[in-house]
């Protein structure tokens, strides 16, 4: 029997967990979900949302992986059995993560074509009605946007053909730290313009009359999404970690670099929105129409947007080939196939998948499901309002309830140093979490 996978470094795997978690939905997707939901009263529900529900599942995941030791199916099988019902949970999660995939290839598709444009010097001296513009010409293009979809997706396959050590872990260990002093950068400068007071003001002052229901469960499902939480990565990638790791003190670290980034981004991009007299709540294209305005005046602008587009898709890479590799795993583990031919038929999969997404932005845009959602949207909320959240409310309830292993077992296998913390977890994951997630996942069902 083949030798499993496993981590090189304890650092490889925080900072590759770190990556699926730091990503577009960081800072692409978290300013913009703050921005519609009224800013700092938004973030508070979201903080405690990770600490009380995100990194309980977070340390639940690691566990079921590292003691299945398999996919997300595999680990299931072997620890409910193979005919359990709870192995639609892994099945969930797949197909949740393959869905996934599908729709985020088009948005960091959008961070390839970028980088072009930067380097072509497009984006230099240009107004922000012009910038606009070309945003606006690049989704009505759906040539152009299959061509960057099917770039990104072919450099997601390169890096997970590669394995773990070679391909995910290196690429981590390289990309997310020069990711990091980038949005550090972008932090400083955004200290120095004229709208910092007021992006403060608008991210850390609590109003909890704006929040609504909406709000509470965008709150949960965010950071569900932006932990990669519910789709399997986190038990995929638990399923390489060596059998000392203490899984709290992983889980503190990955979260904690998850949510200093997402903070970090929204006080790098908020600064400019109001400096600029752009809305916070402008959507997805925020990003794509607020950083170039940063660098169109700078010196030597053009070559930081190419770098800042550049590691942006980096960092969208690093949490799609999570997404891809939780699907590879299934294969490699269940199906005896090799890692090549796993990677090149699920990335040609979630290829022609994330098209009628594509098309929701121009051929297909006036497409839409109950109501007013387009193909991409539809794809988003299923994924990110239900499937996530359902798939860690399930892992919550699993190993709360239902995991054959003495308090003492588990306790070892976190391998945790203090005595308070397995007691803690315990009671988070058992009767919190879940009921945080249900309640939130029943609100927006309609029925209260």
């Amino acid at each position: 029997m083949t030798q499993r996978s496993q981590w090189a470094s304890r650092l490889g795997f925080i900072l590759a967990a770190s990556g699926s978690s730091i990503g577009l939905g960081n800072i692409w997707k978290f300013p913009y979900v703050a921005g519609q939901n009224g800013g700092g009263a938004f973030v508070l529900v979201y903080l405690v949302s990770i600490l009380l529900v995100g990194i309980p599942i977070m340390m639940a995941e690691f566990l079921l992986g590292r003691e299945g030791g398999k996919d997300a199916i595999g680990s299931f099988a072997r620890l409910a059995g193979k005919n359990s019902p709870w192995c639609l949970v892994g099945w969930t999660s797949v197909i949740a993560a393959f869905i996934l995939l599908s729709f985020y290839a088009v948005v960091a598709g959008w961070c390839f074509d970028y980088v072009v444009k930067s380097a072509a010097g497009t984006l230099q001296h240009a107004s922000p009605e012009q910038i606009s513009a070309l945003f606006s010409d690049l989704l009505s293009s759906p040539g152009q946007m299959i061509f960057w979809q099917a770039c990104f997706l072919m450099a997601t396959a390169a890096i997970v053909s590669c394995g773990i050590q070679h391909g995910i872990e290196r690429w981590s260990k390289i990309l997310m730290p020069l990711l990091f002093l980038l949005l550090l950068y972008l932090f400083v400068h955004g200290l120095f313009s004229g709208g910092a007071g007021r992006a403060a003001q608008f991210l850390f002052s609590a109003d909890f009359s704006l929040l609504t229901p909406q709000s509470l469960l965008a709150a949960v499902g965010h950071s569900f999404f932006t932990l990669s939480l519910g789709a399997g990565v986190m038990i995929t990638y638990g399923s390489y970690l060596d059998r000392q790791a203490d899984l709290f003190s992983m889980a503190i670290k990955v979260s904690a670099l998850d949510t200093m980034v997402a903070l970090l981004a929204g006080m790098a991009i908020f600064p400019v929105v109001f400096s600029a007299g752009l809305d916070p709540g402008a959507g997805p294209g925020l990003v794509f129409q607020t950083i170039p305005i940063v660098f169109s005046s700078a010196p030597m602008g053009w070559l930081l947007a190419v770098v800042f587009f550049l590691l942006l898709a980096f960092a969208a890479l690093s949490s799609s080939i999570s997404m891809l590799e939780v699907s590879v795993a299934w294969l490699v583990d269940e199906k005896q196939w090799s890692r090549f031919k796993s990677t090149t038929l699920l990335s040609c999969g979630a290829f022609f998948l994330g098209l009628p997404s594509l098309f929701s932005f121009n051929l297909w845009h006036e497409v839409t499901f109950f109501g007013s959602l387009t193909f991409f949207d539809l794809c988003d909320k299923l994924v990110t309002s239900y499937m996530l959240p359902l798939g860690g409310m399930a892992v919550a309830v699993y190993s709360g309830w239902f995991l054959k292993r003495t308090a003492c077992e588990c306790r070892q296998s976190m391998c945790c140093t203090q005595s308070w913390i397995y007691p803690l977890w315990s009671i988070l994951i058992r009767f919190v979490a879940p009921v945080a997630v249900a309640f939130v996942f029943i609100q927006q069902l309609g029925v209260i």
